[in-house]
């Protein structure tokens, strides 16, 4: 394998040929970006915002256990896949089974879980995809440090509070966890033996106990569009 610089006049770019036997790659690179010992350093989130058509971002679904979260990400993520929106939802499913099956439900874990999580956020919301956490996070501090992390690397976060009152989860309880902790068969349940401190000043508020889910995810599309984090058009 060899480096072979020469410059395209036509376009205004440089490029580095890579040569394998038989095999050939160009990479082409604009003469505006930095560059060390000829080579760039990184590809930036704007370069890929800029070619991808696309800004990454966070959005940070919080509330009860039946809330709606992962109903409402879910919903959403096939309306933006429809929109030819790139976004990747992240829950419990796999991310508490995989990244964090390590982690328990004591108050240390749940903060070393939302931690993690962000980081991961952050960086599909670096690729330009839209990050989509579906998570309870009851503690404020913990999603307070989501949306720092965020903010100190320039890239948007919006928290959504998915809010239903905790007779309308009990009601719902597709998976009986209420119930049983209610039993006291699970400890530190959050709403029943573990609290739950609602976002005080979100970016989006959905109660879905009054509305339903195609409301919510006009709610939210609405929202995206008017900050101009998507384009429908």
């Amino acid at each position: 394998m060899f480096f072979d610089w020469w410059s395209d006049k036509n376009y205004n770019h440089h490029k580095i040929a890579i040569s394998n036997k038989n095999d050939k790659i160009q990479f082409f690179f604009k003469e505006s970006n930095q560059l060390q010992n000829g080579i760039k350093r990184h590809v930036t989130r704007s370069e890929r915002e800029s070619l991808l058509k696309q800004k990454g971002l966070t959005i940070w679904f919080t509330g009860l256990s039946a809330s709606g979260k992962s109903t409402l990400a879910s919903v959403l993520e096939q309306h933006l896949l429809h929109l030819g929106i790139s976004s990747y939802r992240l829950d419990g499913d796999n991310i508490r089974f995989g990244l964090n099956k390590d982690l328990g439900f004591g108050p240390g874990d749940r903060t070393e879980n939302i931690r993690r999580i962000a980081e991961v956020a952050k960086l599909f919301a670096d690729s330009t995809t839209i990050a989509l956490t579906s998570f309870i996070s009851p503690f404020r501090a913990d999603r307070d440090s989501a949306r720092k992390l965020h903010e100190e690397g320039g890239i948007p976060f919006v928290e959504v509070f998915v809010d239903a009152p905790l007779e309308v989860v009990e009601q719902r309880d597709p998976k009986g966890l209420y119930k049983k902790a209610k039993a006291g068969e699970i400890k530190e349940f959050t709403g029943i033996s573990s609290p739950y401190e609602p976002p005080t000043s979100p970016e989006v508020h959905i109660k879905t106990d009054k509305t339903t889910i195609e409301e919510s995810v006009k709610i939210l599309v609405n929202y995206l569009e008017e900050k101009k984090y998507i384009s429908t058009l």
